[in-house]
C-alpha cells in the first residue's frame, strides 16, 4: 500500500495570488482578496441596488468635476501588492484623466476620487477591512452607506492604515461631499 502525499495548503501571497486569480466563481458572485483573504459574495438584493442607483445618479448629476464611474472595476490598491484586490461597488475618477478606458481586469488605483460601497452580506469587511484597503492606497475620499447603522459616512484624508477625517450623517439626512464632487448628497429617500 502506497501513501499518498498531500500538498500542504500553501500561505505565501505569491501563490494565495495565483489561486485568486484563477479562482471561478457562479454567475452574480464576486471574489475579491481582502488583506489576504479571499472573500466570495453573492449578488446583491433590490435594496442594496436602489442605494447604489440612487446615490451614482447623484454623482453623475451633481458633481462639480465631470466624472466617470465604474461600477465593480477591479482596483489594484498599490502596485505589486500581491494580498488586496478589491471590487469597490463604484468607482468615480475625474472624466479628463479616462481611467477606464483599456484598463486591465485589476487597474490600478491611481486617480481615483472616491470609491463607494453600499454594506452587504459581510457588512465587516466594508465597515473596517475594506476601508483600511482604500486609505493604504491613498484613495482620498471613500463612502460608506451602512445600512445596519443606517448611517452614510465619508471618509477622507487617508493615513497610513486608516483615515484621518470622517463625517456620519443619519439615513434620511444631506451630507456634504467635497471638491472635486462639492455637492451635497442626499438621502431623504433611502428612509
Amino acid at each position: 500500500m502506497t501513501a499518498m502525499a498531500h500538498e500542504p495548503m500553501a500561505t505565501d501571497h505569491e501563490t494565495l495570488l495565483d489561486y485568486f486569480l484563477a479562482l471561478e466563481t457562479p454567475e452574480g458572485f464576486r471574489a475579491e482578496l481582502i488583506e489576504g483573504e479571499i472573500i466570495v459574495t453573492p449578488p446583491t438584493d433590490g435594496n442594496h441596488e436602489r442605494f447604489f442607483s440612487r446615490l451614482t445618479k447623484q454623482f453623475l448629476a451633481k458633481s462639480a468635476t465631470d466624472m466617470d464611474f465604474s461600477g465593480g472595476k477591479g482596483l489594484l490598491l498599490r502596485p505589486g501588492d500581491r494580498k488586496n484586490h478589491v471590487i469597490p461597488d463604484a468607482t468615480f475618477a475625474p472624466t479628463e484623466l479616462d481611467l477606464f478606458l483599456d484598463a486591465e481586469p485589476w487597474m490600478p488605483s491611481d486617480g481615483v476620487a472616491l470609491v463607494m460601497e453600499v454594506t452587504s452580506s459581510k457588512p465587516e469587511h466594508d465597515r473596517i477591512a475594506k476601508r483600511r484597503c482604500y486609505a493604504r492606497a491613498g484613495i482620498p475620499l471613500y463612502l460608506l452607506v451602512d445600512r445596519g447603522k443606517a448611517t452614510i459616512t465619508l471618509f477622507s484624508d487617508p493615513s497610513g492604515d486608516d483615515y484621518v477625517g470622517n463625517n456620519t450623517a443619519p439615513l434620511g439626512k444631506p451630507l456634504p461631499l467635497p471638491a472635486p464632487f462639492s455637492f451635497d448628497l442626499e438621502t431623504t429617500d433611502f428612509l
